[in-house]
């Protein structure tokens, strides 16, 4: 399988498209990113118009099993963070079937 685009083909790739330099762009990238971590942090979510949504989740704690002994642990309750991806982009990606 086809590794996906790297960070330097799509700092190249939107610099020739915004005629931009490619450290504008590169710049742009890492303050979108940070954002997104600060944001994410601070209010539980940013949202990324037309691509999705990152959402800060709190799971409890749980009992799980030791798959090699099968034998209960407990699980201890933890901050996690998800992306949901926005309903145009799956459409588009993976059409459902009608």
């Amino acid at each position: 399988m086809a590794k996906g685009m790297t960070k330097t083909a799509l700092v190249r790739h939107l610099a020739e498209k915004l005629e931009l330099t490619n450290k504008q762009t590169s710049t742009f990238l890492e303050l979108l990113a940070e954002t997104a971590v600060k944001e994410t942090k601070k209010n539980g979510e940013f949202t990324i118009p037309g691509i999705g949504k990152l959402v800060k989740a709190e799971r409890k704690a749980r009992i799980g099993r030791n798959p090699q002994t099968g034998e209960a642990i407990k699980i201890k309750a933890k901050t996690v963070v998800k992306f949901r991806v926005a309903k145009v982009a799956k459409d588009t990606i993976a059409p459902p079937k009608k």
